[in-house]
């Protein structure tokens, strides 16, 4: 683990928006509180397998969370069982059958989140399903926001976004309730939140190489997760030695399957990493001499972008964040 640096660009999120969140979780089993975890048994965590590809990763994130804070492993199931009393379902609006069948029922209202960008609400439901007896929903207007519920129910029970990176120390609980209640999120002031990673050699890169032999789709997985967890959604990536996309061919996949919104630096056009131009470039970094080059280059980049969900830099800047010569800046 990385237990002094990372980026002094992301300390600024140590005061993210859960400082102002509602209270969750009491340690107290009050009547109407949903049972995350008794002193014998964690609650079993329901997702409907086609969601989509983040509900189950953050499914399976809370699950480890969940052995972190209780010591006990809950279940992650897809079907209901005779046995099963109480179960966290996780679910977003538009692609959990679970989720939709709760609203067909009017066991769940999930109005306040149609067409909203990343909200989410976390409500206790009694005998929402046959079969059930308690539930604690986890619903989101989309992949973010269902995958921002997850992370905030984690957070409450006590287990830090930086429990990874800094080594916060997981509060441990011998059971857990929720309070019972409806809990609203969002949307979020800011649509896009991130990071830069900048000024990461040797520091960062020299840890990256030590701890996974690069700066590659593993730790970029890392910090994918932390940027969820500190419910932001994008990043510009390491890119003195680095090129995000040419490194790595998983590196802009699990981005994108984490929900990552992937850009470039101020002078890196087309989603191209200054690396790439110093690899496949040829000639001048100059428009007027080399356009045609320049924007095959360009195009390459946004072709290469695909269907992920990027923020694309336009303009641009001398090579190496130099001043262009006089004349040439567009």
């Amino acid at each position: 683990m990385m237990k002094n640096f990372l980026c002094l660009a992301i300390s600024f999120f140590a005061l993210h928006n859960t400082l102002h969140s509602q209270n969750l979780i009491t340690e107290e089993n009050d009547a109407g509180t949903f049972p995350v975890a008794t002193s014998s048994l964690a609650a079993s965590i329901l997702v409907d397998r086609s969601d989509d590809w983040l509900i189950g990763k953050a499914a399976s994130l809370l699950q480890n969370d969940i052995e972190m804070v209780t010591g006990k492993k809950p279940e992650i199931v897809s079907t209901i069982s005779a046995s099963t009393k109480n179960m966290i379902v996780i679910g977003s609006i538009n692609k959990s059958s679970i989720i939709q069948n709760l609203v067909k029922g009017k066991k769940l209202n999930v109005d306040d989140l149609k067409g909203k960008w990343e909200c989410f609400k976390l409500q206790t439901i009694n005998n929402p399903i046959q079969g059930i007896q308690n539930a604690l929903v986890v619903a989101g207007s989309d992949k973010r926001g269902t995958a921002y519920g997850v992370f905030e129910l984690s957070e409450q029970l006590g287990v830090s976004p930086w429990y990874w990176w800094a080594d916060v120390p997981v509060k441990k609980k011998k059971e857990v309730y929720v309070k019972k209640g409806t809990y609203k999120f969002g949307p979020p002031s800011v649509k896009y939140r991130g990071i830069f990673i900048n000024d990461e050699a040797p520091a960062f890169a020299g840890w990256a190489k030590e701890k996974f032999g690069g700066v590659n789709h593993q730790v970029y997985e890392k910090i994918f997760e932390l940027l969820l967890r500190l419910k932001a959604n994008y990043l510009w990536p390491a890119m003195w030695a680095n090129a995000f996309n040419d490194d790595d061919t998983l590196n802009p996949i699990l981005a994108d399957k984490y929900g990552i919104v992937m850009g470039t630096s101020h002078h890196e056009p087309m989603l191209r990493a200054q690396q790439e131009w110093k690899r496949y470039g040829q000639g001048p970094w100059n428009y007027d001499s080399n356009e045609v080059v320049l924007k095959d280059f360009w195009k390459n980049g946004i072709e290469h972008m695909g269907n992920h969900e990027s923020i694309v830099t336009i303009g641009m800047r001398g090579d190496g964040d130099k001043p262009m010569t006089e004349g040439t800046a567009i």
